[in-house]
Order: C-alpha cells, then structure tokens, then sequence
C-alpha cells in the first residue's frame, strides 16, 4: 500500500510544474494470461490434487479517470482505474482422472502512472503501475489442510503506444507486466507454500474522451 500512496503522491506533487493540464474519462478490453512451468502436486486431507494453469489468453475490462499534465512535449499521466481480470485453471481432485475448470474472477483498483512524449501524432509511454485486489476469488481447492492465499497488492509497469484525435478523444495499446512473480500460492497447514502461477500479463486497449 505505501507504493500504491506513493504512486499518488508523485502524481499530485508534480501538477504544479506542467503547464498544460487535462482530465479525462476512459475505458477498454483487456487480454490477459498467465503461465506455470508445469502442473503441481498438493496433498490435502482428501488426498493429491493436481493444478495446472490454462495459458490461454482471458478477457476483462476496464474504466476510470486520468489526468494529462503536459511541459515541453513531456507528459506525465496519472490514472485511477477499475479493472477486472479472469484467470483460469484445471484442478484434478484426488481419486478423479478428469479435471475440472475452476475460473477465478478478480476486481483491482489500478493505479498507472505514465511519462511519455510524442513522435509526429503517436505517443509513447511507460511507467510503473500498482493495483490493490478489491475482491477474493473463488479458491481453487477445498481442503481443510491447504489455505489459498492471494497478494493483495501487486507492483508492475505499463508500456505503449496512443495517439489522440482532435484534441478530445484518446486512444491507447499497452502492456502490462507484473515485477512479482507470484500471485496466488497455496499453503498447506504443516507451513508449505506452493506458487501456482508465474508473472501475468496482459494487452490494454482503451479509448478515453479528455476535457
């Protein structure tokens, strides 16, 4: 949490020094995946669980408000955003051969802050973004003796491209990359942690209305 406040505090403390400021309003689609070497192995009271993520590419969406804050063809652009994201996993419960799909659905509050510039009409940007999990999703075993554990911050960045459209409408292509390598382990009750995904990622398309 004190990155994510620290995130903010960057943000509001450089208003004052860019001459050129707008808000905004944007929303978009965003695919994301996640991906595990391999299948792990859990033993419970019920028995050995088998967990593979699917890597397939999942879809979620997001909206929020923004603010552009622009100096010598440098922008710096703060954003709040609701965010959902899915993640999808088979789970093979002990003494089953077939697995079954447990879909997991997270809502975060994003907090990206972008610095860019601009080359002819595309913009370039990247910066670091936080996001705080605003919900706990569905667990992927029931097992008395192993406790799913989800982070509920994460630290990451966004980078890509935009370009803007009579001065009003905004448009964006990013990718979001996670600098945790873990976001979901699963403890046992004898103290053993096992992660289950390595580091998500996801492509942001957007379009925003600025004033």
């Amino acid at each position: 949490m004190k990155k994510i406040m620290a995130l903010i505090l960057v943000a509001f403390i450089a208003i004052p020094i860019f001459a050129q400021f707008k808000w905004g309003i944007k929303a978009g689609l965003s695919t994301n995946s996640i991906s595990m070497d391999k299948a792990v192995q859990l033993t419970g009271q019920a028995g050995t669980y088998t967990v593979k993520a699917l890597t397939n590419s999942n879809f979620g969406y997001h909206g929020g408000l923004f603010v552009r804050l622009t100096l010598l063809g440098v922008y710096l652009q703060p954003e709040v955003l609701f965010a959902t994201t899915e993640n999808k996993y088979n789970v093979t419960n002990p003494g089953v051969t077939t697995p079954h799909e447990v879909l997991q659905k997270l809502n975060n509050l994003s907090i990206p802050v972008m610095v860019g510039f601009k080359i002819g009409p595309i913009r370039i940007n990247a910066g670091p973004a936080g996001t705080v999990a605003l919900n706990t999703p569905k667990e992927l075993i029931i097992d008395p003796q192993l406790n799913n554990i989800y982070n509920r911050m994460s630290f990451g960045y966004q980078a890509g491209l935009g370009f803007d459209l009579l001065k009003i409408l905004t448009f964006d292509v990013r990718y979001e990359g996670s600098l945790q390598k873990y976001q979901t382990q699963i403890q046992s009750t004898l103290g053993t942690k096992v992660a289950l995904d390595n580091r998500p990622n996801a492509f942001l398309f957007s379009v925003g209305i600025m004033f």
